[in-house]
């Protein structure tokens, strides 16, 4: 089974000069029970269906698999997910350890003003660089999980 290992922070700074990539993505959820979230997503012009399990004590690793999935049955799945919708750009930022990339989502919507990166390791104690636009870390706090902000949005957190 493939384990994803990551940790999440907020963002209080500009990181944008520093992004080599940045891809919209549109994703919905089809399950969101914390034990096996199911969702779908387009993502640049490709589609993909993720299923995440719960995760450890710290949240900070859990089971995920991946499939690409043509964007058209995406499209058609979206139809039936659970009411709300994630919408974010995702810009890549290169670490100045060089050894770890920042995915640094900003969203839109009924969550705009929200801006979360989160950094992939092989390892939960894995050391890394943090960059100085880097907030407070909010690694397994469910109510900056995804699936948690369609149904409790960031527009409603003031």
């Amino acid at each position: 089974m493939a384990q994803e290992i990551e940790k999440k922070f907020l963002v209080k700074g500009d990181f944008k000069a520093e992004a080599f990539k940045a891809t919209r993505i549109t994703q919905g959820y089809l399950s969101s029970v914390p034990e096996r979230t199911v969702r779908v997503r387009v993502k640049g012009d490709k589609g993909f269906i993720t299923i995440k399990g719960i995760g450890n004590a710290s949240g900070a690793a859990r089971f995920e698999w991946e499939k690409e999935i043509p964007v058209e049955e995406v499209q058609s799945l979206l139809e039936i997910c659970e009411p709300g919708v994630i919408d974010k750009t995702r810009y890549l930022v290169k670490n100045t350890d060089g050894k770890h990339t920042w995915e640094v989502d900003e969203f839109y919507g009924d969550n705009d003003g929200l801006t979360v990166a989160e950094v992939e390791l092989t390892d939960e104690n894995e050391p890394f660089d943090k960059p100085a636009w880097l907030g407070e870390e909010v690694t397994g706090d469910p109510k900056y999980f995804n699936s948690m902000l369609m149904k409790n949005p960031y527009k409603n957190w003031k």
